[in-house]
């Protein structure tokens, strides 16, 4: 929950811009009530921070005019969440913009005041992020480089991709929408030209790349939070769903991260799902929480399953011959 100090930052940035706003608008912004509200101008005034009202029906707060907050004025938890959020560029991005953060965070710091200072310091012992897939290893940073300028400036990119289900690499001519970053892969969602449609391209899959001078426009209508809900990697997503029994539905519950739908029903048992992109990701998920789940769907990974499971079960089993 915000403190004090950081509804009178949010308010003072507020009024810089929204000027005239009334002390309703103010408290619907602020979450807060309008009697909260006009003691928060009060303690404004006594602060020399220069606030006036008009009165009348079109009326409302406002700071002087001219008045301008100064250009960095962070509360000690925005404070950290700036240093936290910096600290996970290196994880998905690399390089990308690892300079970049660590310069943005050095700035920062030497115009924060030492209560600031201090509460980065303290996140900074106690505040661990761990288990985050870090950036893949195999990945070309030049290419990531590249297809991140082309997605800024909009000039398309020909690529020679490998596709998971290609016998050979292919040259394609892409214009490349958005990069995404997905369980320690990089993505680019882009119109392939040649198959006239959007697919989505494994950065890491990528064995080579030239940008192009030709030049293209993202359509407005271009959702990038749909098409990954609908596609990825090109094909439909497949819809898993797992069964875990009273008896194991703490398992379930210890692993809500893992969920993208979690349905607990009367009898203490749990029904957990997510979206996978294709069968090997499905199936990889899944044997990790065997034998305390059952599959319910898709047919095909049921049956992907049961050929694993009897796989692993012939790696398994005694050698008799040895025995003997």
């Amino acid at each position: 929950m915000a403190n004090t100090a950081t509804r009178l930052f949010n308010l003072i940035a507020y009024l810089q811009r929204h000027p005239n706003s009334s002390a309703s608008q103010l408290a619907e912004a602020l979450d807060v009530s309008a009697r909260t509200v006009q003691r928060y101008i009060v303690m404004l005034e006594d602060m020399g921070i220069p606030v006036y009202a008009e009165r009348g029906a079109q009326g409302g707060y406002s700071l002087v005019r001219g008045y301008r907050m100064p250009p960095l004025m962070l509360s000690p938890e925005e404070a950290v969440a700036v240093h936290l959020g910096t600290g996970l560029i290196e994880y998905v991005w690399g390089k990308l913009f690892r300079g970049a953060a660590l310069s943005a965070m050095t700035k920062i710091e030497n115009v924060l005041p030492e209560e600031q200072l201090q509460e980065i310091a303290w996140a900074r012992g106690n505040l661990i992020t761990q288990g985050i897939p870090r950036i893949n290893p195999n990945l070309d940073m030049e290419q990531l480089e590249t297809l991140y300028q082309a997605v800024r400036q909009g000039f398309q990119v020909r690529v020679l991709y490998q596709g998971k289900q290609q016998p050979a690499p292919q040259w394609r001519t892409i214009e490349p929408y958005v990069l995404v970053y997905s369980w320690g892969q990089q993505y680019c969602i882009a119109y392939c030209r040649l198959r006239q449609a959007m697919r989505s391209f494994r950065v890491d899959r990528i064995q080579a790349m030239e940008r192009l001078t030709e030049t293209f426009n993202k359509p407005p209508e271009f959702d990038p939070a749909q098409y990954l809900d609908e596609h990825f990697e090109g094909q439909s997503s497949y819809e898993v769903r797992l069964f875990f029994s009273a008896d194991t539905a703490s398992v379930a519950q210890d692993y809500r991260c893992c969920w993208e739908s979690f349905e607990e029903r009367p009898d203490g048992s749990v029904v957990a799902g997510f979206r996978a992109s294709d069968l090997d990701t499905a199936t990889r998920r899944v044997m990790c929480f065997l034998p305390d789940a059952r599959v319910l769907g898709p047919a095909e990974l049921k049956h992907r399953i049961a050929s694993t499971s009897r796989a692993i079960a012939e790696q398994y089993e005694p050698d008799t011959a040895m025995a003997r």
